[in-house]
């Protein structure tokens, strides 16, 4: 079974997400959309437009997304079958939540890394 297909989206926590993001806007030339980060388009090595994106967003520090782990980051990685890897994980004696995710978005599932990272399992809805 393939298990990760590439990275879905890097989200991290600030103390004052807005000036952050202004930062990353004004000096980094990041496109921050109002919702608080914006989606890299991908390409190929001649600049063609390929499908898929990488979401990339700052949060409030004081928010819950990324619990229970205390870490200010969290990595959104592509899967292609997300429930066959949970459940591969957890025969593994990983820790992995019990809850997911099944929106217009995909799917979501998160598992604990050994230094406890809430790691974010994507599996892109058909066609993307």
């Amino acid at each position: 079974m393939k298990r990760v297909t590439g990275i879905g989206g890097i989200f991290f926590n600030a103390n004052d997400p807005v000036k952050l993001r202004a930062w990353y806007q004004r000096h980094l030339g990041i496109d921050v959309q109002d919702w608080g980060g914006t989606a890299f388009e991908w390409s190929d090595a001649t600049g063609t437009p390929t499908k898929g994106t990488t979401v990339w967003s700052i949060g409030a520090a004081d928010g819950d997304h990324f619990a229970p782990s205390k870490s200010t980051f969290m990595i959104n990685y592509r899967v292609d079958d997300l429930d066959a890897l949970l459940q591969a994980l957890r025969d593994e004696g990983c820790q992995v939540l019990e809850k997911t995710d099944d929106s217009g978005y995909g799917k979501f599932g998160w598992v604990i890394d050994p230094e406890g990272n809430k790691v974010e399992l994507w599996q892109p809805p058909p066609g993307q």
